[in-house]
């Protein structure tokens, strides 16, 4: 589990594709000393597991799902990708609660320099705007944010000083694809109150 407070970011090393699955080696700078083989990491807010590592470097397989359903696939030699350790059961939950489990990809549509931040546009697949509400929280590239603005089929969250310094929103640009993940409360609910509609009407 993670609370998207993303801990640094890392560039990609290297990809080598095999057969339906991809190999990525990550960069991790100092975040690599704090990796084992078979830990889990986030990385743009895709939970994946170190199969190997070396000095500052780290090894993580996607699968066709994973390459499916996220931006893991889209990523080059060279991007900047935000990491996030899993979060321990003493940690303090400064975000929200984040499984890294993407449910899908949205895409930047404006970046508007304010006063004192930046205001981030995210066009939503309309499926998954029922999870969004005012003020509520969603993981973007692994990063816990606020919902600041909400329209038809997109969303407006504020970037502030301190996240566009420790994340790669600093590299984005309109048009990039990021990664999505939607408050699990919302779904868990979602969930039991159709099973409950069935039951009435069974």
């Amino acid at each position: 589990m993670f609370t998207g407070i993303v801990e640094g970011t890392g560039r990609v090393h290297s990809i080598r594709r095999s057969g339906k699955a991809s190999y990525l080696v990550f960069d991790g700078d100092k975040l690599t000393s704090k990796l084992r083989v078979s830990d889990s990491i986030a990385v743009n807010g895709t939970c994946l597991t170190v199969v190997a590592k070396r000095r500052s470097l780290f090894e993580v397989q996607a699968v066709e799902e994973t390459l499916k359903k996220t931006n893991v696939g889209l990523l080059r030699v060279g991007d900047r990708v935000n990491l996030e350790l899993p979060v321990r059961p003493a940690d303090r939950l400064g975000g929200h609660i984040v499984l890294g489990h993407v449910d899908g990809i949205g895409t930047i549509s404006s970046i508007t320099p304010l006063k004192k931040s930046w205001m981030f546009g995210i066009k939503i697949p309309l499926r998954f705007m029922r999870y969004l509400i005012p003020t509520g929280s969603i993981a973007v590239d692994g990063v816990s944010l606020t919902v600041a603005r909400l329209r038809d089929a997109s969303i407006g969250i504020a970037i502030i000083p301190h996240t566009m310094a420790k994340t790669n929103f600093r590299y984005k640009k309109p048009g990039d694809r990021v990664n999505l993940e939607f408050d699990v409360l919302g779904k868990y609910i979602e969930r039991l109150l159709r099973r409950r509609r069935r039951r009435r009407g069974a």
